[in-house]
């Protein structure tokens, strides 16, 4: 854990992690006219009714608690595609709207995460920002629970991923791409206890005995003469 006496292979809580999470970039709508904010971090805005900004999710989370904002799904996180075909008769003044479903992105990365050994580009922290967006933003999600289940499958087919690649775990072959925080997280103790293990065998291995190296060298025999002690 976080209090764990080696820094360098502490785990971080998952609070921990949501909180570094929150520093990450959403697009908000607001539904108010509201003058900049000024932060340490940075400032941001004005913002105008109905006109898209962009903030960090910690900001967006507060906005939204207060009734101030939507929060935009990310593109990640959506289940499909829409296009609007609108056809317009000006003789019977009337409308057809047909919706076109286009590809899946969550169901396209839940089925090449099963298809293959590497994991999908997703957003560092996907795993934090979904689970805060289902917790205080669940309106603003269009098929909520569509797209909780396909994050959890993903999330899940990952983590089977990262198990069956520590039961191969060898020093040569750390080099997995894109994986998420948690998913580092999880692994980073073993990881880097492991390595440390590898690197010293090899370094046994390859430091010789100077003790034992001495005793095996030939002794060379010296020509110079005698000298003869002089009784006392």
């Amino acid at each position: 854990m976080a209090g764990q006496s080696d820094s360098t292979m502490s785990l971080f809580s998952s609070e921990e992690i949501e909180f570094m999470a929150e520093d990450e970039m959403v697009e908000i709508v607001p539904n108010l006219r509201m003058d900049s904010l000024n932060f340490i971090c940075g400032d941001y805005g004005p913002f105008y009714p109905q006109l898209a900004a962009q903030v960090p999710l910690w900001l967006a989370l507060a906005l939204k608690k207060r009734g101030k904002c939507t929060i935009r799904l990310p593109q990640w996180m959506s289940i499909g595609a829409f296009w609007t075909l609108k056809l317009s008769c000006r003789l019977q003044s009337f409308s057809l709207f047909f919706w076109l479903c286009g590809l899946e992105n969550l169901t396209r990365v839940l089925e090449a995460e099963r298809d293959s050994h590497a994991f999908q580009n997703l957003p560092f922290h996907y795993v934090e920002i979904s689970r805060l967006l289902f917790d205080l933003a669940r309106e603003d999600i269009p098929d909520m629970y569509m797209v909780r289940s396909l994050i959890e499958d993903i999330r899940d087919v990952r983590f089977h991923k990262v198990e069956t690649n520590l039961e191969k775990f060898t020093a040569s072959t750390v080099t997995w791409k894109n994986m998420s925080a948690m998913e580092v997280n999880v692994i980073r103790a073993f990881a880097g206890r492991a390595l440390q293990a590898f690197y010293k065998h090899d370094n046994e291995q390859q430091t010789p005995d100077t003790d034992r190296t001495l005793d095996k060298q030939p002794q060379i025999p010296t020509d110079r003469p005698k000298r003869n002690l002089k009784p006392r």
